[in-house]
């Protein structure tokens, strides 16, 4: 057996951690400020509904006013007396207070009506991964779950960043590899090869 002298022991300890932590560092990495930053202002911004979404309108006492509607690609949704609605683009309160004032303007007196998303559009999850495709949206997604969702990382994906195109952006935006960066519907997230 080798016996090392008291000196070297540190030493070589230090250098066998080093080359652990290079060789196998698959930690979550934490946001930079940039990322926290770009993080807060996707999570601060009130959703707004977009094409392809189911809402889930509720006309109290009118069983007949009230069921749930998709949103056609040109945004509207079609409702019973109120006609063709523009919805794309609004947020649910948004849309709730038109109704209010579509129905209240002609038809019911002093109409309560509550307005949510029944389904969201999907997210979709490209490059290193080990099921690309298309997802189901669900609340309080973050990368860490959708990466899951999507089989987890190919042996290849890059450990330390990502790419998400949100609805409305030109382009991809970088991030770090932080499990607390969330996902909204219709979100592109891009997965790249590292590079060795």
């Amino acid at each position: 057996m080798l016996k090392l002298p008291n000196a070297v022991r540190p030493l070589c300890a230090g250098l066998v951690l080093s080359l652990v932590a290079a060789c196998g560092g698959d930690a979550i990495l934490q946001p930079t400020a940039a990322d926290q930053q770009a993080i807060a202002s996707v999570a601060d911004k009130p959703y707004r509904l977009q094409p392809g979404e189911k809402v889930r309108i509720t006309v109290y006492g009118e069983t007949g006013l009230s069921g749930e509607y998709q949103i056609d690609p040109t945004g509207f949704i079609s409702l019973p007396l109120a006609g063709v609605v523009k919805a794309a683009g609004l947020t649910e309160n948004d849309l709730q207070q038109q109704l209010v004032a579509l129905y209240s303007k002609e038809y019911l007196k002093n109409p309560k009506i509550t307005v949510s998303v029944s389904e969201f559009r999907p997210f979709y999850i490209i490059g290193e991964v080990e099921k690309p495709g298309s997802y189901a949206y669900t609340s309080g997604l973050n990368v860490l779950s959708a990466i899951a969702i999507a089989g987890g990382t190919t042996y290849r994906a890059s450990r330390d960043r990502i790419f998400i195109q949100h609805p409305g952006e030109s382009g991809l935006r970088e991030y770090t590899s932080s499990a607390a960066i969330p996902i909204m519907p219709g979100d592109i997230i891009q997965i790249p090869r590292r590079y060795f």
